[in-house]
């Protein structure tokens, strides 16, 4: 069977936390004027209380609310397909299981959790939501789940992406999104980089510095695409779905692999088999694959570090290239992170997940193989998952070994053709 789905009363409903299934939670952010754990009342002045309840929470399972999975009912359960014509070309034993994730309405993941966001923040009588996007899968999602919930949205698009992907603007501002390139002359922040730098790429966190700054009211509150426990808890309904679809064909996976930029996609794929296997003592590898020129994970220090670059967040214990760093201009927006989600941190320290780099170029190359077998363009972030179950595959073939390897396609790239003609003519500034 190469297409695998759902009825409908096979869907999830709840979310899934890990933490119920860890021996002991991850350390807690700290407040930076004290370096003591930060009292969660003081996260409500940024996000909903019902948000604020669930990063903090112990349970395990967190109901999906009625009108967030009617949507959710709309374009979920999304496939999984077993990539058979790449198996084939690669001559491998191994066989590749890939949830799409591009099949939602605004082409990527993250609509699952801008839904409940933007769901929890309406319930609380918010008005606006403002956010960062680096690629803009974000902030498109964020502007179609303001719409739904009749909120406003203010996004700061990373001005690099805002440059390079200039139709997820188009379609933000379709939704009536306010959307800016970051660094903007808006606030304290942007300015002081554009003077430094009229022409700055930004940065995720000068973005988020930019959406921080602009809640000042009670009526505004923040949203963010990735990190957070709760952000990655919207996701696992992802990991769900996909083991109900692999116990169809009577499959587990021996390995998990997905990009990983802040967390939020390998979280959604991974964490409810991770948890599965904690629970059940079943044998399982889990992948990161991050940029080799934004390795968080790889080459960061694990400690406590800001989330931003105006050091505007609590501290978070995570792995870090520091809060100033500035990643250089790769296409993959959605990974140039300089922290990654503390839960993936901690769970990477754990040894429950590791982590690898790839080339700009070989994930592009890795997108231009799966688009000709599989028939599907991946974002280009997605593509460093097909990159590693490539590589992965490869081995399997070497070793003769017949291992069920499942990857996370987090979206599509028909919107990132610009990157990928930059590759196809030999112009990408980073290899």
């Amino acid at each position: 069977m190469n297409k695998i789905m759902l009825d409908d009363n096979e869907l999830p409903t709840h979310y899934y936390n890990i933490i119920a299934d860890l021996k002991e939670p991850p350390p807690p952010p700290l407040n930076p004027a004290t370096n003591e754990p930060l009292d969660p009342k003081a996260l409500e002045g940024i996000f909903p209380k019902a948000l604020v309840e669930q990063e903090i929470s112990n349970e395990r399972y967190i109901k999906i609310p009625d009108e967030v999975r009617n949507i959710y009912m709309r374009y979920r359960a999304t496939p999984l397909y077993r990539a058979e014509k790449l198996e084939k070309l690669l001559k491998t034993p191994a066989k590749i299981y890939y949830k799409y994730e591009g099949a939602s309405f605004t082409g990527s993941h993250k609509l699952n959790t801008a839904l409940a966001q933007a769901y929890y923040n309406k319930q609380e009588g918010i008005k606006t939501l403002t956010t960062e996007t680096g690629a803009g899968q974000w902030g498109m999602a964020l502007a179609l789940a303001c719409k739904f919930f009749d909120l406003n949205c203010l996004i700061f698009y990373v001005r690099l992406h805002y440059i390079q992907k200039p139709y997820r603007t188009t379609y933000m501002k379709m939704l009536d999104a306010k959307v800016y390139a970051s660094p903007s002359k808006l606030t304290t922040i942007g300015r002081k980089y554009l003077k430094e730098d009229p022409d700055h790429p930004g940065s995720l966190g000068i973005a988020i510095s930019e959406a921080m700054e602009k809640v000042k009211d009670k009526e505004t509150k923040y949203s963010l695409g990735s990190v957070l426990n709760h952000v990655l808890m919207h996701q696992t309904i992802i990991g769900q779905e996909a083991m109900k679809q692999l116990e169809k064909v009577n499959e587990y996976p021996d390995t998990i692999i997905a990009c990983f930029g802040g967390g939020s996609n390998l979280a959604g794929i991974s964490l409810p088999f991770i948890g599965d296997a904690i629970r059940n003592k079943k044998k399982l590898e889990v992948i990161a694959i991050e940029p080799k020129s934004v390795p968080s994970l790889t080459k960061g220090k694990y400690g406590y570090d800001f989330g931003d670059t105006a050091k505007t967040t609590p501290l978070l214990k995570m792995h870090s290239l520091g809060s100033d760093f500035i990643p250089p201009r790769i296409q993959s927006g959605g990974l140039r992170y300089h922290g990654s989600a503390p839960l993936i941190s901690y769970l990477v320290e754990k040894r429950y997940i590791k982590a690898q780099t790839a080339k700009q170029a070989d994930i592009m190359e890795a997108a231009k193989l799966f688009t000709q077998t599989e028939g599907i363009l991946p974002a280009p972030e997605s593509a460093h998952a097909i990159q590693g179950a490539i590589e992965e595959a490869k081995k399997c073939q070497k070793n003769n070994e017949k291992k069920t390897i499942l990857i996370n396609i987090s979206g599509h790239g028909f919107l990132d053709l610009g990157g990928y003609k930059e590759y196809l003519e030999n112009k990408l500034e980073v290899k």
